[in-house]
């Protein structure tokens, strides 16, 4: 039966590799886990660490899950209670913000930070400090500010920036071996993007996820705050995309197999199939609109699984 099993995604994998040379969908490596067979994979260029984009998002929730287990904070808890030196610049209406707010992009502040371009003082002050387009927990708005601000929180309650937070619990753990997570200007990291991983070492959180948190025996992330990441979801206000309608805990929904993802810029995915007890996870470089390599995916690839 593994045989088998093995050979089908095999199959899939050729119907794949067709598909990416044909519609140059720009596919660096894929990887794919399932239960009682060896990993298969692909690679079209090494597996260097390189920036993940917008999957980091999803690390740094996974953190905030972390620091929840252990008492630190709670979700619904107010933003500036753990950041109280931007309390006497923080615009009016951020006193409601809260860290569950920040996760779901809902914090109401449209401030666009290029993480390129130094800004004149610390970026959490300044995003906080911004006034508010909708009040927090109204309207859906995707910045990374919300997911860098997060890992302030987690600096400030655990003493560790976020990096340093996760090497112990999360990293180590995984047997990734000192991960580098591009900082801004005055040294903290940047939370919604800069993790630098091998599309193999994404898989393993993926892997872990898809385990309600746990990896080969150990539970690394608490199982109930998985549940929320995939299932506390918000209207992105986007219904004529079906895999972008909704929005989690820093990770995203799919509309096909109860399926969910991280999800980064060019097409970075690591998707996680409960049905199917499997995880796929892709690196790409994409400049066009990455739900033509999830179409791929889940014409090649999932009828495999």
């Amino acid at each position: 039966m593994v045989t088998r099993e093995v050979d089908g995604v095999r199959i899939g994998l050729l119907g794949l590799r067709q598909a990416v040379a044909e519609r140059s969908l720009g596919l660096e490596g894929v990887h794919i886990t399932r239960p009682g067979a060896d990993p298969v994979s692909f690679r079209w260029v090494s597996d260097d660490r390189r920036d993940i984009f917008s999957v980091s998002k999803t690390f740094t929730s996974v953190a905030i899950g972390m620091a929840r287990a252990d008492g630190l904070l709670d979700l619904d808890d107010l933003v500036l209670t753990y950041l109280p030196e931007f309390k006497s610049t923080a615009a009016d209406g951020v006193e409601e913000l809260t860290i569950r707010h920040l996760l779901s992009m809902t914090a109401g502040i449209d401030f666009r930070w290029d993480p390129d371009v130094d800004l004149p003082g610390d970026p959490a002050q300044l995003f906080l400090s911004t006034p508010l387009a909708a009040r927090p927990g109204t309207k859906y708005a995707y910045r990374g500010t919300n997911s860098y601000v997060l890992g302030r929180i987690i600096a400030a309650v655990s003493g560790s920036d976020l990096r340093d937070y996760l090497l112990p619990r999360l990293f180590r753990p995984l047997g990734i071996g000192n991960p580098q997570w591009t900082r801004c200007p005055i040294g903290y990291p940047l939370g919604a993007m800069g993790l630098h991983l091998r599309t193999e070492e994404i898989a393993r959180l993926g892997e872990t996820l898809l385990h309600n948190g746990e990896y080969r025996g150990q539970q690394l992330v608490p199982a109930d705050y998985v549940e929320l990441m995939r299932t506390d979801l918000t209207s992105t206000g986007r219904p004529d995309e079906p895999d972008n309608s909704s929005y989690g805990l820093h990770c995203w929904p799919c509309a096909r197999d109860d399926a969910w993802r991280m999800d980064g810029l060019y097409g970075q995915f690591c998707i996680m199939f409960p049905h199917q007890q499997a995880c796929v996870t892709v690196t790409a470089h994409y400049e066009q609109l990455t739900i033509d390599i999830l179409d791929a995916l889940w014409t090649e690839l999932v009828p495999y699984l």
